[in-house]
């Protein structure tokens, strides 16, 4: 029989939570931004954050690498009990983020697209002038 450790696992969903929105303030960034035209450093860190953490955890075969961690301090190890959001958020939060991370992508590469064509050429060489800062 496992032993419970409730200070332990109360422990563990906070460090959770605290990460999960992180992860979601980026993920508010990276929208924001994207639709404000804004593509810059501050995007690319956000953006780096997000592909991060959605690299772990399909890594971790598209479940949380910290749900496991809950089973040893009395935690059933499901997605539910490893973090403190409502039951059927935390149960959606892959089928939620995918259409946010496209639609972060799109806006991004528009912005991206939308640069290139705006910068000088310069006729005595192949390529822009000048590099925007990012």
């Amino acid at each position: 029989m496992r032993r419970a450790h409730p200070t332990a696992l109360r422990a563990l969903k906070a460090v959770h939570t605290l990460i999960w929105l992180s992860v979601e303030s980026s993920m508010m960034y990276l929208l924001y931004s994207g639709a404000a035209g804004r593509s810059d450093r501050r995007a690319a860190i956000a953006g780096a954050v997000v592909a991060g953490e959605s690299a772990i955890f399909l890594a971790n075969g598209a479940r949380c690498p910290l749900t496991q961690l809950t089973v040893p301090l009395g935690g059933d190890g499901a997605p539910v009990t490893d973090i403190y959001l409502p039951k059927w958020l935390a149960h959606n939060l892959p089928v939620i983020h995918v259409p946010l991370i496209i639609t972060a992508v799109l806006l991004h590469a528009r912005n991206l697209r939308r640069r290139r064509r705006q910068l000088p050429i310069d006729p005595a060489c192949t390529g822009p002038t000048a590099v925007p800062p990012l």
